[in-house]
């Protein structure tokens, strides 16, 4: 018997003590990795207190943000909750408060150094895009490797070779890139653009680019949005596998 609860004595002590399970953004506890899409919607609450700004409102509530953008106040408040504590229950937001804190969360609350890459008709409409300015996104530079291009202005720029784009990004200090080349092109002008040092890339030409740890994408293709768009109205009051036999 001595025997036996010595045994259960060695096996106690040989037990490990539990951990504690790691928290998850699928948890929604604070201090954890956001998603994607918890990111974007804090876009959509920053334009919307913008807006709730230009207003003149003083407070705003986790209902009204959810009701403007197609959300639930929950899901407001989770998002929220990734980052610390906001508003007092009962009374809401203070709009300005929660605007400069998710314009820090987001990086608004600095200048970012772009450089743009491709001047087709969609390069050159986002040169116009004055938003990017008015957020903190300043294009400094722009590239192009048609030699025709080449010394022609955009906007207020003068287009630069791209075969020179790795000495002047670095001499711009430029962390993001926007592309805007045929899809034939778009790796190769990526491949280049990180080793020249950018570490963000908002990519608009009609095919997924791949790129290495460390390095943020994001692939914005007009030809899947619309698709998407064509999908909604062709299956409308419909089950999947009704719309084949038709």
């Amino acid at each position: 018997m001595a025997e036996q609860q010595s045994g259960k004595q060695q096996s106690k002590k040989a037990r490990k003590p539990r951990k504690k399970p790691r928290a998850s953004a699928k948890n929604g506890k604070p201090g954890n990795r956001v998603s994607d899409a918890t990111v974007k919607r804090l876009s959509k609450y920053y334009r919307t207190l913008q807006n709730a700004l230009s207003a003149e409102k003083t407070t705003i509530s986790s209902e009204e943000i959810g009701r403007l953008n197609g959300l639930t106040a929950a899901q407001v408040r989770k998002d929220l909750s990734f980052f610390g504590a906001f508003g007092r229950r009962g009374l809401g937001y203070s709009v300005v408060d929660l605007h400069r804190a998710i314009s820090k969360i987001l990086g608004l609350h600095r200048t970012w150094n772009v450089c743009l890459v491709g001047v087709g008709n969609i390069g050159t409409a986002l040169v116009h895009f004055k938003q990017f300015a008015e957020q903190g996104f300043m294009i400094r530079v722009v590239f192009d490797s048609d030699t025709q291009k080449v010394g022609q202005s955009v906007g207020e720029h003068i287009i630069r070779d791209f075969a020179q784009a790795k000495r002047v990004i670095e001499d711009e200090n430029i962390k993001i890139a926007v592309v805007a080349v045929p899809a034939h092109a778009a790796q190769k002008v990526v491949d280049q653009l990180v080793e020249a040092g950018i570490r963000a890339i908002l990519n608009f030409a009609p095919i997924s680019i791949f790129v290495p740890k460390g390095v943020a994408v994001r692939n914005e293709n007009m030809a899947i949005e619309i698709e998407a768009l064509s999908y909604a109205l062709s299956s409308k009051g419909q089950k999947p596998r009704q719309i084949l036999e038709q």
